[in-house]
């Protein structure tokens, strides 16, 4: 008998099962499989940064590095090689997390689990056998996996979702990217830098959508520039697999088109992964979506039964499902520890970087609020032209009548690293005048985060 049992080893379970150990509940961590870590760490954010790292650099090189002395008889990338470095730094990591459940004492169970009744699961392992399990509390937080569309089914290296596309075994001549959303773009940059012909087609009229429309405006045109064509406002009709690739049938802005690809990559959002889990067992429904709806403190409507990440609503990020999984824990042991959703930041690894935390302007004008703008611009920054890297600005919205930062939006260089200081603001509600007046080292790049400010006050 467990006092815990995490259902789901990603970022919001292991995290979970970590905490509550080292509380000292007697805590299991169920997963269907024995690699750990979630999609985070397996086929999301890991293996999909070290990709964009590292064709950033050879990218760099390629068109930046003899501006600055940097010459070479012959450049060329291994591919192979770098698929082979991914898989290294993802087991190591994987190994880490083992390493944690062994150090605090989390039994790990491999295999898939279904709702018997309130207190009890059913485990079942790849070769058919099977467990009964009994706890106090279970907390469910088993993430989600790619969409795919009806026109649009998985079909082996040909058609992809983010998972495959992060796989392929050589690099493709032409990539047809279907959703311009976050995963979309990162995964159309990564193989444009590898001068992959690509190709993005997105139903609405913006990309990224959630950002803050300036930002999402910059970088549509960041990306034509480094010769990514966006197709908005269209749809793929269409798609015929074929010895050599996909051939697909588009609506592009109202013009049918047949275009070819060697690799078609389907990016039009994830669903939480909740079908197996037998939850009608134990009284609790899911939406459409499959998602579950749960309390403030992130009851479901079975009292001992907890969600988190990506099974709920709201946005689908590794570092929110940590930020809850502790939240959860603390609360079954009495404490409270709200979870600020407004700090919790949206990072896009494209080049330049994209990172927003907090309300959009758009957001902040529908809330009511008398909003107070300010920019301030990477070609105006040191640091940035000693990069050569000056494309990019950061945008600060504040509240006119409390003088607080309501929202920071950055594109530009390192965004990912800089947005750090707006999660913090937003956690503290510090306001405007804190980051205008605030020390900054020079040269950085976080510099412009304080003209920012002082823009704001017109200073």
């Amino acid at each position: 008998m467990f006092d815990l049992v995490v259902i789901g080893a990603g970022p919001g379970g292991y995290i979970a099962a970590k905490h509550a150990a080292e509380l000292g509940l007697k805590v299991a961590c169920i997963d269907k499989s024995e690699n750990l870590g979630g999609t985070c760490l397996n086929v999301g954010c890991i293996p999909s940064k070290t990709l964009l790292q590292t064709t950033e650099h050879y990218h760099y090189l390629m068109h930046q590095g003899q501006d600055f002395g940097m010459k070479w008889k012959e450049l060329f990338f291994d591919f192979n090689a770098l698929q082979s470095k991914k898989n290294e730094i993802i087991s190591g990591l994987k190994g880490g997390v083992a390493s944690l459940f062994k150090m605090h004492g989390v039994t790990f169970i491999e295999g898939y689990a279904e709702f018997i009744s309130p207190t009890r699961l059913k485990v079942t392992t790849k070769t058919g056998e099977f467990q009964e399990i009994q706890a106090t509390t279970f907390l469910i937080a088993t993430g989600s996996e790619p969409i795919s569309l009806p026109n649009l089914p998985f079909h082996n290296n040909k058609i992809v979702s983010s998972t495959g596309a992060l796989n392929l075994q050589e690099i493709p001549k032409k990539l047809l990217v279907v959703g311009a959303g976050v995963i979309g773009i990162e995964l159309a940059s990564v193989y444009r830098r590898l001068d992959t012909e690509v190709q993005i087609i997105e139903m609405i009229d913006k990309i990224c959508p959630s950002l803050d429309t300036s930002l999402s405006q910059s970088l549509f045109k960041t990306l034509q520039k480094q010769g990514i064509q966006i197709s908005l406002s269209s749809r793929v009709v269409h798609a015929a697999v074929e010895n050599q690739g996909v051939i697909v049938t588009a609506d592009l802005n109202g013009e049918r088109r047949d275009l070819f690809a060697d690799v078609v990559l389907v990016a039009v959002g994830r669903k939480a992964n909740t079908a197996s889990l037998q939850l009608n067992n134990v009284g609790i429904e899911t939406n459409a979506k499959g998602l579950i709806s749960v309390d403030p403190y992130f009851c479901t409507a079975q009292p001992n039964i907890y969600a988190i990440g990506d099974v709920i609503s709201g946005p689908m990020l590794a570092h929110r499902a940590s930020a809850e999984a502790i939240a959860v824990v603390e609360f079954l042991k009495g404490n409270v520890i709200p979870v600020n959703y407004l700090a919790i930041a949206n990072i896009i690894y494209t080049y330049p970087e994209v990172a927003s935390v907090g309300l959009t302007e758009e957001e902040a004008r529908q809330f009511g609020i008398d909003v107070m703008i300010g920019k301030s611009f990477f070609k105006s920054n040191a640091r940035a032209h000693c990069m050569g890297e000056t494309e990019g600005f950061v945008k600060l919205i504040g509240d006119k009548q409390s003088g607080c930062l309501v929202g920071m939006h950055i594109i530009g260089p390192f965004a990912s690293e800089m947005i750090a200081e707006g999660m913090l603001a937003m956690q503290l509600k510090a306001k405007i005048e804190d980051l205008a007046y605030a020390p900054q080292a020079h040269p950085t790049l976080s510099e412009t985060i304080k003209e920012a400010a002082q823009d704001c006050l017109k200073k």
